[in-house]
């Protein structure tokens, strides 16, 4: 055997006999602690001086951080199979149960096949009227030179937004309620991804019976939807009508019980909003760093538009208003961190990621690597041109994912920030209030860490 063979013979033999470069984990499991306390800075310090894979360990957990768009197109697409949801959905479980976010294998295929409809380019069109009108009704809402946190605004826009088009339900009268809800929620899930969390959930913490009233808040409200659905009897033509008539011909399978429609609707509720909400809450801030790219993105709505509501039909008319999307999304994806637990040896380039370890992928660090996003700091909403988009790699911009495990919402979420966007951003142009602190924090999503404060001004 020639040297390079005897190379690849060992490493398949043995994994761990030619490893990615990383850290060493430390006395005390310390990567984990560094994780944990800043996940960002954490993994843009691994890319930046390991490469395209680094692997460290969190406790007995080998993890490989993988910034390269083709081993990330073969973890998610090309070798999907030979991989499962990670550490963190694995937790989500205890929240969102099995729903198309957490399951796997044919009960995600099953799901996902009785969703899709939902989620089709027609009902997407017929939601668009409705993301509309609940903007148009906050814009009126809204008061020239008014402070408030658009985080919260947004989130309660899309929230609202996401009941209705979902399971035509008004939640706005409880939109603070299931908000607060959800960021006691997403506070805890950081602590229960700690190895000794079953443990911790069963201590009567304050914290944590705090985390079990927020859960089962929620639960009351999806519950709620269903109760009122089925009493009814009536097919509105929704994602929940849909959950509750699905008929699963192919297997032959009956309908779904009240705690699979929950598990889903949970879902779907959750991550229908959350994402969008963050998406547009940066959008805003990095507007108000940018006056020329806001003042651009004034003037095509001003042109597309002429004072007049958007349609679904004005979306290919608003270009510039989805690259200021795409490239918000950008710099901070909402989903930060995709994970996947490899079921057998996998071999990425020149190593061998070993069975049962994680690989990590992240889009903020990757959506920042200036071999594909030259000046990646930089807020360029011109990155997104048609020319532009072709020149580079489809998969070092991951926002929603890839492969069959690709976010089912997608198509919904391009259509409710452009259309969101448009109908305030027309109207109003906000700028951040004196002494506001910005600052992301990694929880299930990229939220900003403080809220984001802003004052809103009319355009003249």
């Amino acid at each position: 055997m020639v040297d390079a063979d005897v190379a690849i013979y060992a490493a398949v033999i043995n994994p761990l006999s030619n490893p990615a470069p990383g850290p060493s984990n430390g006395p005390l499991s310390l990567n984990l602690f560094r994780f944990r306390r800043e996940p960002l800075s954490f993994l843009q310090k691994l890319a930046k001086q390991y490469g395209d894979v680094a692997t460290f360990r969190m406790g007995g957990q080998h993890m490989y951080l993988v910034n390269h768009p083709d081993f990330i197109r073969d973890v998610l697409v090309t070798h999907n199979s030979n991989f499962i949801k990670g550490r963190a959905l694995e937790r989500a479980k205890r929240l969102l149960g099995q729903g198309l976010l957490t399951s796997e294998g044919d009960l995600h295929r099953r799901q996902r096949r009785l969703v899709q409809p939902a989620f089709h380019r027609q009902r997407i069109a017929s939601y668009g009227t409705v993301m509309v009108e609940h903007a148009s009704r906050l814009s009126n809402q809204w008061k020239d030179g008014a402070t408030f946190d658009m985080s919260h605004e947004m989130t309660r826009l899309t929230l609202s937004i996401v009941a209705k088009t979902l399971f035509d339900a008004e939640v706005e009268s409880e939109a603070d309620e299931i908000g607060e809800a959800m960021t006691c929620i997403m506070q805890m899930f950081n602590l229960l991804m700690y190895p000794f969390a079953e443990l911790l959930e069963r201590l009567p913490l304050p914290q944590i019976r705090r985390y079990h009233r927020m859960r089962a808040r929620l639960d009351a409200t999806v519950y709620r939807f269903i109760e009122e659905r089925r009493r009814s009897g009536e097919d509105r033509g929704d994602l929940l009508s849909m959950l509750l008539m699905a008929q699963d011909d192919e297997d032959g399978t009956g309908g779904m019980s009240d705690s699979q429609v929950r598990d889903e609707a949970l879902t779907l509720f959750l991550a229908g909003h959350e994402t969008t909400a963050n998406a547009l809450s940066w959008t805003w801030y990095l507007l108000s760093l940018h006056p020329k790219v806001e003042e651009k993105l004034h003037a095509e709505l001003k042109s597309t538009l002429d004072g007049r509501l958007p349609t679904f039909e004005d979306i290919p008319r608003l270009p510039y208003t989805e690259m200021v999307v795409a490239e918000s999304i950008r710099l901070y994806p909402p989903a930060w961190a995709i994970g996947r637990r490899a079921l057998s040896d996998y071999r990425l380039g020149e190593y061998v990621v070993p069975a049962n370890a994680i690989v990590l992928i992240s889009p903020y660090v990757t959506h920042r690597d200036a071999r594909y996003f030259p000046d990646p700091l930089r807020f360029d909403p011109e990155r997104w041109t048609p020319e532009a988009r072709e020149s580079r790699h489809p998969y070092s911009y991951i926002p929603f994912g890839g492969g069959t495990r690709r976010c089912i919402g997608e198509g919904f979420a391009w259509t409710e920030g452009i259309l969101i966007l448009a109908t305030l951003a027309s109207r109003w142009r906000a700028r951040l209030a004196e002494g506001s602190k910005v600052e992301p924090k990694a929880l299930i999503t990229l939220r900003p860490k403080f809220g984001i404060r802003m004052t809103i001004e009319e355009w003249k």
